[in-house]
């Protein structure tokens, strides 16, 4: 379980350190979003399946060391979560920023703000629910993605376990077979609460 969290943290934080500004960018360009869309669309249902051998042979092309710092299983199941999970954020980012309301921007031009004070001051205040819904599906997507691609990367984690029991086909596989299911499943809707509360806890309502 330790080993399939750490997985699927390092993959859902590269992915938002790249979703969110690209978003952001593009959420405030018609044209830039309107050129990156067709774009996201395309790559957007690449199953896992996909990524995992593209994945695997430029890891294993490009990070050569005698002494690595990290197990390649474990590079090539983060960077396939990373790649399947960043598009929902994107998406939502961007979403979000374009509906920002026209009168903030025209304040910020008013007072000559410049393009990070306005990013910081304006546009991220605005669009943090959006932003954070799109991490909420990311990260539930990340977590579906790591199980496929643990099985196949062998990555020590609750996909690995998974395939290992089935190869096993002992009679009690099919018991801890359903165990790792319902474990997938619990940690996953634990995982969404996570996010939700952190959501709650950044985003002002009328409730609050």
């Amino acid at each position: 379980i330790l080993s399939s969290l750490v997985t699927v943290f390092t993959g859902f934080l590269l992915a938002s350190l790249i979703a969110i500004p690209i978003g952001i960018v593009t959420g405030l360009s018609n044209n830039l979003y309107k050129a990156i869309n067709p774009l996201v669309q395309l790559l957007k249902p690449v199953s896992p399946l996909a990524w995992l051998p593209i994945v695997t042979m430029v890891v294993s092309a490009v990070y050569i060391s005698d002494d690595p710092m990290f197990d390649k299983s474990y590079l090539n199941s983060a960077i396939t979560v990373m790649l399947c999970c960043m598009w929902p954020t994107l998406i939502n980012t961007a979403v979000g920023v374009s509906s920002v309301d026209k009168e903030l921007i025209n304040v910020s031009k008013v007072l000559r703000l410049g393009w990070f004070t306005k990013v910081y001051k304006i546009v991220l205040p605005s669009s943090i629910p959006m932003i954070f819904t799109g991490l909420r599906l990311s990260l539930s997507i990340g977590w579906m993605v790591l199980i496929a691609a643990e099985m196949l990367a062998q990555n020590p984690g609750l996909g690995k376990f998974v395939w290992d029991e089935f190869q096993n086909g002992s009679s009690s596989s099919l018991a801890k077979i359903m165990v790792a299911v319902f474990t997938i499943g619990i940690i996953g809707f634990l995982l969404d609460r996570l996010m939700y509360a952190i959501q709650a806890a950044f985003t002002f309502t009328n409730n609050r």
